[in-house]
This record gives C-alpha cells, structure tokens and sequence, in this order.
C-alpha cells in the first residue's frame, strides 16, 4: 500500500482530536500531520521556515483546510495553493464550522474541491470525516506528480 499524508489545518484543539478519532475510528492507517494556522500551513506545503527540512517533493495527497485560522485565514491559504504550479492540484476540502453563504462561495470561487460545515452531533462529525478520508484517499483519483 502506498503511503498517504493528509494534511489537517485545524486551530481548534478539540476539533483537531475530533477528526483525528474519526480517521482512526475508520481504520485509517495514512500519515495525518497538522498545523494550526494558516502561515504553518504554507509553510509545510512549501517546505520552508520549520518545515525547511521537509522534502519539497512529498506533498499531501488531501487537505482538511478550516475557514477561521489564525495568522492566515483558510480563504486565503487555498488562493496561495491554487496559484502555484506545485500544489494546485491538491484536493482541498473545507472542514469549518461556517455555513455562511459568503464563505462556501469564496470557497469554491478560489478552487476548494469541497465545502463541508462539520457536525455539531458527536457521532455525525466521526462518521463525516471518516468518509472524508475514504473518499479522498481510496476512491477518488488524482494525478501523481
């Protein structure tokens, strides 16, 4: 089996647990590596500041990406991926807490693959995010660059 990363953009500590449940919950044996703000998230995506070390070529196969991130919100990290040649094609979800008309249309206006309001109900939230994972990491098919 070929390794997969998904990288989860969450500032919430308890929705960060959540979803990492939920993905183990589902038997998801891929490498999830989270950061929790918008600057981190660029950061790891282009391998610089604490993530220089990283290997540029090894980008995530999915992105979880909040809406309402410190430092740099969700909006505008997903312009900055979908700008540049080396990630634009990286499924990127929206997993927020906003179900504001304005931000699912700034969402997929700038390129998000999917807009996802995450569940207030406990056992919905984890049945979400594991068919997230599924989906994204086992049905769907993306280029391999």
């Amino acid at each position: 089996m070929i390794e997969k990363t998904i990288l989860l953009v969450e500032d919430n500590p308890d929705d960060e647990a959540l979803t990492l449940r939920a993905l183990k919950k589902h038997n998801f044996s891929h490498t999830v590596d989270v950061v929790h703000d918008g600057e981190e998230a660029l950061d790891y995506i282009f391998s610089q500041g604490d993530f220089s070390d990283k290997d540029n070529s090894k980008l995530p196969q999915l992105i979880l990406l909040d809406i309402k991130l410190p430092k740099l919100d969700g909006l505008e990290v997903l312009k900055i991926i979908r700008n540049n040649e080396h990630c634009r094609h990286i499924p990127v979800v929206m997993l927020t807490t906003s179900g504001e008309e304005n931000d699912i249309v700034a969402s997929y206006n700038n390129g998000a693959n999917s807009y996802i309001q995450k569940p207030v109900d406990f056992t919905e939230f984890l049945n979400v995010v594991g068919e997230l994972g599924v989906y994204w990491l086992a049905i769907n098919t993306t280029p391999s660059y």
